[in-house]
C-alpha cells in the first residue's frame, strides 16, 4: 500500500524498495501513525511532495475510523472510554479533563472538555463538574485526563480528586464510575484497579 502511495521509486531504490526503507526505519508499521513530516523528509528518496501525500494519507485514515460521536460507541468497559479518547488525547502538550455524562442505563447523554491545564496538572474543581451533570440530568459520571508525559500511574493530586469527585457524587447521588488516565499507548483506571 506504501508503494501505490508513493507511485515511483528513485534512480537507486525501486518504490517497492523505498516502501521497505521507510518501514525499516519506523521499526513497526503501527509507528507510521506518529510519523511526522521532520522525519519522513530524512529519508532518502522522500522528498517533500512524497512527505506530504504520506501524511495525508495517514491522516485521512485517522478520520476515516474515528468514531465522531461519542453517543455511537457502547461503554462496556475502560478500554471503550481508551479507545475512544485515546487519539483525541495522546498527542496533547497539556492535560485535558473530560466528563462523560450517563443517564440512568448507562448510556452517554454527553462528554464534555470541563479543564485544560498545564504540562503536568489539571485545575479540576467538582463544582463544575458536577453543575453539568445537573444541566444533563445525570445519573453517574466517567472522569477522563491524559497525562502529556505518556506516565498513566496517578499522582498524588490525582488520587486526591478522584476522591474529592466520588465523595461529592454520594453527597448528590451521582455516582461517579471511574476515573481514566490517558498516556500515549496505555490507561490507567481507577476502577479497574480498585481505586
Amino acid at each position: 500500500m506504501l508503494s501505490i502511495l508513493l507511485k515511483c521509486g528513485t534512480k537507486d531504490l525501486s518504490v517497492r524498495e523505498l516502501a521497505s526503507t521507510i518501514l525499516k526505519q519506523i521499526d513497526n508499521i503501527n509507528n507510521l501513525r506518529d510519523i511526522n513530516y521532520e522525519n519522513l523528509i530524512k529519508i532518502k528518496g522522500i522528498g517533500k511532495a512524497k512527505a506530504c501525500e504520506i501524511l495525508a494519507s495517514i491522516e485521512l485514515g485517522k478520520r476515516i475510523n474515528k468514531i465522531n460521536n461519542i453517543n455511537q460507541i457502547k461503554i462496556y468497559s475502560s478500554e471503550s472510554i481508551f479507545n475512544y479518547y485515546k487519539d483525541k488525547l495522546s498527542d496533547k502538550l497539556q492535560e485535558y479533563f473530560y466528563c462523560v455524562y450517563l443517564d440512568t442505563k448507562n448510556h452517554i447523554i454527553k462528554d464534555k472538555l470541563l479543564f485544560i491545564g498545564t504540562i503536568n496538572q489539571s485545575l479540576v474543581h467538582p463544582r463544575e463538574v458536577f453543575k453539568e451533570a445537573y444541566l444533563l440530568s445525570a445519573t453517574s459520571i466517567i472522569c477522563i485526563h491524559n497525562h502529556p508525559s505518556g506516565n498513566v500511574n496517578p499522582s498524588n493530586n490525582d488520587i486526591i480528586i478522584t476522591k474529592q469527585l466520588k465523595e461529592v457524587g454520594k453527597l448528590l447521588g451521582i455516582n461517579v464510575i471511574d476515573h481514566i488516565i490517558i498516556g500515549k499507548d496505555s490507561y490507567y483506571s481507577f476502577n479497574d484497579n480498585g481505586l
